[in-house]
């Protein structure tokens, strides 16, 4: 081991490890391969993706679903021998005024309800790209409960793990309020994950829980994107789930 290296904490059972990338308009698209070997990742949440031209695998991970209506837009994938989807969305979010004139993004949210096999529970997972820094923070704060709402109608009750772009520079302490108001936690990486504007600056990609341990939230190596991804550990209780088993054996990828 290099003297200084980063080394991934050891797994226990229960524990998922989720990266969260912004691909810059699907620049990063090459080193996804490689961060989801090294990291060990369970679930892989995409922004700026490049969607149709995605594959359906990746190593060991599965394309559960991305968005469709938009040319560079979300995608997830998952751990294909430890999860089942019992069913993948993506959702429209109030639209800022870059969005309306310039470069329309129909959806802005895209959530998975998946099925653990390691701790027999359902929890929900998702990726959210949040309006460009040309919007207000509220307009932001709008689309984040908004979005929220979706997962919480996706699975009533269900754990729930939010990670993405957020786009929120400043004033995170009022976002960080408010979410805990509503019974979820902000998590931050360890360093920042933007950096490219002096002015900007900071954390962009964070994810916000509820009813998961949250562990660790790191940031990653830079690659070609403008944001660096981040790599989240969180933890499911083994409590059994309450809701039926699934009837597929293996994830399916979109049609």
């Amino acid at each position: 081991m290099v003297v200084g290296e980063e080394v991934d904490p050891p797994v226990e059972r229960g524990d998922v490890k989720i990266v969260s990338y912004n691909l810059r308009k699907n620049r990063a698209v090459s080193e996804i391969g490689a961060i989801a070997e090294q990291h060990g990742v369970d679930i892989l949440c995409l922004q700026e993706a490049e969607a149709v031209a995605l594959p359906a695998r990746l190593g060991h991970l599965s394309l559960v679903h991305a968005t469709e209506r938009n040319r560079l837009g979300l995608a997830m994938y998952v751990r294909g021998d430890r999860f089942h989807s019992r069913g993948a969305h993506t959702f429209q979010l109030k639209k800022s005024l870059h969005d309306r004139l310039l470069q329309p993004a129909h959806e802005r949210l895209l959530g998975a309800r998946l099925h653990d096999t390691t701790t027999g529970r359902d929890f929900i997972a998702a990726s959210f790209h949040a309006a460009p820094l040309t919007a207000l923070n509220s307009l932001r704060r709008h689309q984040i409960h908004a979005a929220l709402g979706e997962l919480r109608l996706l699975g009533p009750g269900l754990p729930a793990l939010m990670v993405g772009d957020y786009n929120y520079p400043v004033f995170k302490g009022r976002l960080d309020i408010e979410m805990r108001d509503h019974g979820y936690e902000l998590s931050l990486s360890d360093k920042r994950t933007y950096t490219r504007y002096k002015m900007f600056r900071g954390h962009f990609d964070f994810a916000t829980s509820s009813g998961l341990d949250i562990k660790s939230v790191r940031t990653l190596d830079r690659g070609t994107s403008d944001h660096l991804p981040i790599l989240v550990s969180a933890a499911l209780s083994m409590e059994p789930s309450l809701t039926p088993k699934p009837e597929q054996n293996a994830v399916q990828a979109p049609v």
